[in-house]
């Protein structure tokens, strides 16, 4: 990057984490340190769940998998608007009545100590694991640039959010986030603008769309029900209703975002906010990618984008094979763009049977150019020894280093950064407070002060950020996009943990002993579905709170019949 990009980066960076530290001052509590003093109003509660979700991974990987795979990935968010009503009229007043710190908290008080610690624990595993995949996101971004490995820039990611997220607690997560959101949304907003721009004078916006959906990336919506398609309309409303039912309404990371909130209304205002703008700024997202894609119509893109495993497939024994294959992909993508301009000409000149020709060619020309790039997946994955390595996660990134200006380079780096900071700052914050409320303050011996408490919980901070840089480091044998590595983790528990609520919420004859039991049943067949690839992941949420729902009942009511024939 350029001087001024670098200014442009650190002077953004620093501006934010000023604000959260200085708003954040006073902390002196153990609810100002992990509620923020449930004082929010209800615009930055909105900003501060749509942060959280909106992760580095989604600003880094949501591009390149439209790049890869079209717009179908918007189907994924297509049950959240349903599940924000939900979580509004059933979720929140039970949460805001009972004044919990946690949503377990909830769980004894319906249950016993046993499911809400087996509740808690199957989050911790999952937010863990998932906040040190978002810590990774950016560290790709810092090692991309300096070229230096991957493991220092983890480090550094890790130990920078680590230092913020210590001192300021909920108060300079939240604060912060509204900003991050305020800058992410210019910045998006300008990334879109940009890559018009640098496409061809003769071609515009509806041009470059045209180009995408005749190559099947304007696949938004996919009516065709398929329990193994990962995206379609069916399993984005019912497998992501309860995705999103699950992480919005059981789910720390969220719930401490929204109870943070002055009253039940501004709590309500504040997802109703999220549900409404969520998909339009994912649809941007991804369509941020498809003009990428279109742009590289006409400027022949690389064969593969991770350049360190370019490089290091380079200095291997298949360096040979590897430059056939960029030859043959580069004369690919010089005929195609000959039939491109040929078809940009048809559109402009409403010549309907030639651009439906063309349309044909390139459908078959793309075929044969994705045929190219999967020869040179497997080549590279040969060389690194690895089945899991991608470069979907670099194809953003690649755009944004080579072809933005100065300036404009620095504010996109500097919006995945914040991006990340929010994210990761919101999930080790809430692993924190499910530490010590649902565990340490339990079961620790002895009253103490609220100071105690506070000290603690920072500590907590500090080992939850350390053990999500362990996974960080692993992230990358995970393999697929990332944004879609995160949602398949989620979604091994979500289900699971959202049928225990559920049961708790409206199946009152249900009691403790039958949930556990039943909650560890269930989670070892969503595990064995996902292992034996029964289903598209999506669909694992609705399998984990059904199937729970059913084994509880039938449990309770096994013991129930017991209980009755020895006390007739």
């Amino acid at each position: 990057m350029s001087p001024i990009d670098w200014s442009v980066l650190v002077f953004t960076l620093l501006s934010i984490i000023l604000y959260g530290v200085w708003k954040s001052r006073g902390t002196k509590n153990i609810e100002g340190y992990l509620l923020a003093d449930r004082q929010l109003p209800w615009y930055q509660v909105g900003f501060s769940v749509m942060a959280t979700q909106a992760s580095a991974i989604t600003f880094l990987s949501a591009p390149g998998q439209a790049y890869s795979d079209g717009l179908r990935f918007v189907q994924f968010y297509f049950g959240l608007p349903l599940a924000m009503v939900v979580i509004c009229v059933a979720f929140i007043p039970v949460f805001s009545k009972l004044n919990v710190y946690t949503a377990y908290e909830y769980l004894e008080k319906r249950f016993d100590n046993k499911t809400r610690s087996l509740t808690a624990f199957l989050f911790l595993l999952q937010r863990g694991l998932s906040t040190g995949i978002t810590i990774y996101a950016p560290a790709i971004i810092l090692s991309t640039i300096l070229g230096v490995s991957i493991t220092y820039t983890t480090l550094f990611m890790g130990a920078a959010v680590i230092l913020y997220t210590v001192y300021g607690g909920t108060k300079a997560v939240s604060y912060t986030q509204m900003l991050q959101m305020t800058i992410i949304f210019a910045g998006l907003f300008f990334a879109g603008y940009m890559v018009v721009h640098l496409l061809p004078k003769e071609v515009g916006f509806l041009d470059a769309l045209h180009i995408a959906g005749k190559m099947g990336k304007m696949n938004a919506i996919d009516t065709k029900f398929d329990w193994n398609n990962r995206y379609n309309l069916w399993s984005g409303i019912i497998g992501g209703f309860f995705l999103q039912l699950s992480y919005f309404g059981t789910d720390q990371s969220q719930v401490g975002r929204y109870l943070t909130g002055k009253s039940i209304a501004q709590r309500r205002i504040g997802l109703v906010m999220n549900g409404l703008i969520k998909i339009p700024m994912q649809f941007l997202i991804l369509l941020i990618g498809i003009l990428v894609f279109a742009f590289y119509q006409f400027h022949t893109p690389p064969v593969f984008f991770n350049k360190v495993e370019v490089e290091s497939i380079r200095q291997s024994t298949y360096n040979s094979q590897y430059d056939s294959l960029q030859k043959v992909y580069s004369l690919m993508q010089e005929e195609k763009r000959l039939q491109i301009n040929e078809y940009v000409r048809a559109l402009h000149e409403n010549d309907t049977a030639k651009e439906k020709s063309i349309g044909a060619d390139l459908k078959i020309s793309q075929a044969e150019a994705d045929t190219i790039r999967k020869k040179t997946l497997a080549l590279v994955r040969k060389n690194s020894g690895s089945e899991k390595t991608n470069d979907t996660d670099y194809v953003f990134l690649s755009f944004v280093m080579e072809y933005l200006p100065v300036g404009l380079v620095g504010l996109l780096i500097a919006i995945i950064f914040l991006a990340a900071m929010g994210s990761t700052a919101s999930g080790l914050n809430s692993l924190a407070s499910t530490t010590i409320v649902d565990f340490y303050k339990r079961f620790h011996q002895g009253e103490e002060s609220e100071s105690y408490y506070l000290a603690a919980s920072r500590w907590v901070t500090v080992l939850w950020g350390v053990f999500c840089m362990v996974v960080a480091f692993f992230a990358s044998r995970l393999g697929d996009n990332l944004i879609e590595v995160v949602n398949i983790l989620g979604s091994f528990f979500y289900g699971t943990i959202l049928g225990i609520f559920l049961v708790a919420f409206w199946m009152k004859q249900v009691k403790g002993t039958a949930v556990f039991f039943a909650a560890l049943i269930t989670e070892a067949f969503v595990i064995a579905a996902w292992y034996f690839n029964v289903m598209a992941f999506l669909w694992l949420n609705v399998l984990g709170c059904l199937l729970l729902m059913i084994l509880a009942a039938g449990i309770q009511f096994s013991l129930s019949k017991n209980l009755t024939t020895r006390n007739p």
